[in-house]
């Protein structure tokens, strides 16, 4: 294995928390998602030896779910909800306009490894479509014209941290409602973030 002995220090420590070695699939995802910023075969094989199961069984997983990446994404992840609720709001208008600023079509990165565009289902946000995340820090109420200084603000701005409230502030519109507890530190990354929030109990 080539995870480091704090990594898989930390793997062995997140897989006790569960009943069966093979139930922290999820969580060992994240984790390697966040030593490569995707999931690299080598983290499959990895995760694969640590709980017990194939490779393969791994990849089904890996690839099921969308934010699991199977490829490095840019500094920015433009994630761009196509859901009815945003469908019937005009999203397809704000992917025409993130594609034609950036370039890309769905699931691709700039040469400059800046952007990476995606359109996905539906990301919560439906009382404020159409709706778009930047590294999974979410934007409502997007106007095509609003999006296209959002889109400036990352390029020119390049900013380290990235903050929904800001974001909001600044480009949003309509809001589905304001959450009960606001995150004021945003995102450093395009790898969403994870924790256990104690919803599984820690074993010593």
């Amino acid at each position: 294995m080539s995870w480091n002995d704090s990594m898989v220090k930390q793997a062995k420590k997140i897989i006790k928390m569960y009943p069966q070695k093979r139930s922290a699939i999820g969580p060992l995802l994240h984790l390697a998602q966040s030593k490569d910023g995707y999931i690299s075969d080598d983290s499959i094989a990895v995760i694969s030896e640590l709980v017990g199961i194939t490779e393969v069984q791994v990849k089904s997983v890996s690839t099921f779910y969308s934010m699991y990446k199977q490829e490095p994404t840019g500094k920015y992840l433009l994630s761009v909800c196509k859901s009815i609720s945003c469908e019937i709001n005009n999203s397809k208008e704000i992917i025409d306009v993130v594609k034609d600023f950036t370039g890309l079509n769905n699931n691709e990165t700039d040469e400059n490894d800046l952007f990476t565009f995606e359109a996905v289902e539906c990301i919560g946000a439906c009382g404020g479509a159409p709706a778009m995340q930047i590294n999974y820090e979410t934007v409502e109420g997007l106007s095509s014209e609003n999006t296209i200084k959002l889109c400036e603000w990352l390029k020119e701005e390049q900013p380290d941290v990235i903050i929904a409230e800001e974001m909001q502030d600044n480009f949003g519109g309509t809001k589905s409602f304001d959450w009960a507890i606001k995150d004021q530190s945003g995102t450093t990354g395009s790898v969403p973030g994870f924790q256990t929030f104690n919803t599984t109990k820690e074993k010593k």
